[in-house]
């Protein structure tokens, strides 16, 4: 009895006791984004918790309705298209968009739902954290994050007809 008191009376003054179902989150690699004039629109950070990878965003400065936003394949951000991002990050080499049949490729992400306050925040989670995750974030050329002028239709092969690129931020691997 005095053992499992004392077992509970460390925790309570250590904060918390840990458990594989609560390992600690980390920033794996972070992206300033920014639109084609140089303002800066956003952040997006990759997260893990050891078995899972997240893409948090938090854009500002967008039109108010939905947008696109992607994982790109090339990790360059040349204004003013930021079309040297390449296409959608598709590894697998699957067809575009979670209404399609065929299935979606690591590239597609949910549309962006922008407010009156012209900002919106998501977190979408990319899978299992595995290496071979990592190795295709973290290729020779590396990986860009796009958003789209318009919203992603889910379905239409490649790019869901999301329209023009408007900001984009390259993927950078935490010190």
């Amino acid at each position: 009895m005095r053992r499992i008191f004392a077992a509970t009376l460390a925790c309570a003054a250590l904060g918390a006791c840990s458990t594989l179902d609560t390992l600690p989150t980390v920033r794996v690699a972070e992206a300033r984004l920014s639109f084609a004039n140089g303002v800066p629109a956003g952040t997006a950070q990759l997260l893990s918790d050891g078995k899972t990878m997240t893409l948090a965003i938090a854009a500002t400065g967008l039109s108010v309705g939905e947008h696109g936003f992607h994982l790109h394949t090339t990790g360059r951000c040349e204004a003013p298209d930021f079309k040297s991002a390449g296409g959608h990050l598709n590894p697998a080499d699957r067809e575009h968009g979670s209404l399609n049949p065929q299935g979606k490729h690591l590239g597609d992400l949910p549309n962006l739902v922008v407010g009156a306050s012209r900002g919106a925040s998501a977190q979408v989670d990319l899978g299992a954290d595995t290496a071979a995750l990592r190795e295709d974030l973290f290729d020779a050329d590396g990986t860009a994050v796009v958003i789209h002028a318009g919203a992603d239709d889910y379905r239409s092969d490649p790019a869901g007809d999301a329209g023009a690129r408007v900001a984009c931020g390259v993927l950078t691997a935490a010190g």
